[in-house]
This record gives C-alpha cells, structure tokens and sequence, in this order.
C-alpha cells in the first residue's frame, strides 16, 4: 500500500481541461502583468472588445516606434555621419569596401541565400505559422507573427522615405532605391519575426541550455542576414544597427498589443 500511494504521488496526472484533454501550456511572454502597461491600458480603454483593444494598441505602438525610429535615422545622417558633424561616414563606410574587396562567386551565393532568408523565407515562414495558429486556435500567437512582421515593415518604409541615405559607394549587388539605406529592412525583419518567436517560445522552456541553443540560432540568423545585406553593398554598418532597433521595437509593439488584448479578454471573462 504504501508503494501504491508512492508511486501515485511520483505520477500525479498532468494538467487538463474540462473537455479532459490536455491544458495547453501558456506561452507567458504573451500574458499581461497584473497591473503593468498593457494591462492598465486595456483597463483604459474599458469593455471593449479584445480586437479594438489589440487595434488601438497595436497603433499607438507604431506612432511611438515611428517618431522614435525616424528621430534616431535624421541622428545618424545629420550628426554620426555627416561632413559637419561626427564625420564618420568614412568609417561606416569602410567595412563595406572591405567586404566588397573580398568577394567571390561562392560568398555571392551564400550572401544571396542570406538576403533571401531576410524576405522570401521569412514571408513563406510568416503565412504558414499564420495558417498554423488558425488551424490549432493559437489566435494571439499567430497575431503577434504577423503584426510583428508589418510594424516592421511599415517603420521601415516610413522612416527610409523620411530619412534618405545613399546606399554604400561600392558596385551593388541588388538593384533597389539608392537613397533607401537606412534602415535595413531586412535585419529588421529578421528580428522582429524569427527573434521575436524565439523569445515567446523560449518563454515556455524550462532549459537553461534549450533556452541558450535558441537564442544562440536566432542571433546567428540575424548576424547571417545583416552580413549578408551588407557584403552585397545595400546598407552600411550603421544601418543594420537600425535596423536591429527597429526590430526589437516592431517586436515590443506586438508583444503589447497582444497582452493588451490578452488582458481585455480576461476582464470580459470576468465582467
């Protein structure tokens, strides 16, 4: 009897819903402090539906990242790289003529393969973990996929149309807008979207190491891709660093709309 009862205690039987199924586990990074921002915000805004929630968030994150993000390009073009200002346009300059100078046909290839995980890759790896979550009812996780991806892009174009930058003086190996450097779309992409998963998968881990693993793979992709950007002469040093901001904001953005639609749904449970 008392191996019974031991053995008992040793299995307790995970978790289940009332349908008696397995309860999934919660991706915490998703969910809303008691009483932190996004909660106070979905507080503000009262019964509303979680979807306006999420709308007006995910808006007002955008204003915010855009006036930031513009700000910061009209700070390296007009003060870190200009003649009158810090003049270190050379600088920014030089890694890139470095990069040019040592081209070959099999890091051409390698560059392209990089560029294309940037845009093609990434659209096709958005769509279907959109199809995913709407197929496995994972609604706030496939949102923040796909907003992620468009408050990046949106910041992107934004701010390079109201920041123009000539793109580095070396033989280019894409054909796009000269004067659309900063900032790199592509790193941002890349961060917003395949760092931005890794955090809020990383938030259901247990390992310390699975935790490291992931984190390591999605810094390398990121590395991988602004490299890539920049041997093939579209942007300098200085705007893949924007871009890498600009991901990490395109990522807090929907990280807050979606706690803030989280927390609106809960208060609805509540009411």
């Amino acid at each position: 009897m008392v191996v019974t009862i031991s053995q008992q205690s040793r299995t307790a039987p995970a978790p289940t819903t009332t349908a008696g199924k397995p309860a999934r586990r919660p991706v915490t990074a998703l969910a809303a402090r008691p009483g932190g921002y996004a909660d106070r915000f979905a507080a503000a805004l009262g019964d509303r539906h979680p979807a306006l929630v999420f709308a007006v968030a995910l808006l007002s994150g955008l204003l915010v990242l855009l006036v930031a993000s513009i700000l910061l390009g009209l700070f390296v073009v007009n003060v870190l790289v200009s003649d009158s200002g810090l003049g270190l346009g050379g600088v920014d300059e030089s890694f890139n003529q470095t990069l040019a100078d040592h081209r070959s046909g099999t890091l051409t290839t390698i560059a392209e393969i990089g560029s294309q995980l940037g845009t093609t890759v990434l659209v096709t790896f958005v769509v279907l973990i959109a199809i995913a979550c709407v197929v496995t009812r994972h609604w706030r996780l496939g949102a923040f996929a796909v907003f992620a991806l468009l408050v990046e892009s949106a910041t992107y174009y934004v701010t390079s149309f109201a920041v123009p930058r000539e793109r580095p003086s070396v033989p280019r190996l894409e054909k796009l807008e000269p004067d659309t450097s900063y900032p790199s779309g592509h790193t941002a992409a890349t961060v917003a979207v395949y760092a931005g998963l890794v955090l809020l998968l990383t938030s259901r881990f247990t390992s310390s190491l699975s935790k490291a693993l992931a984190w390591t793979g999605a810094i390398l992709l990121v590395s991988f891709v602004a490299l890539s950007r920049m041997y093939e002469g579209m942007h300098h040093p200085l705007d893949v660093a924007g871009g890498v901001l600009v991901g990490i904001g395109a990522i807090l953005v929907a990280l807050f709309a979606c706690r803030a639609a989280g927390a609106a749904t809960e208060r609805r449970k509540r009411a």
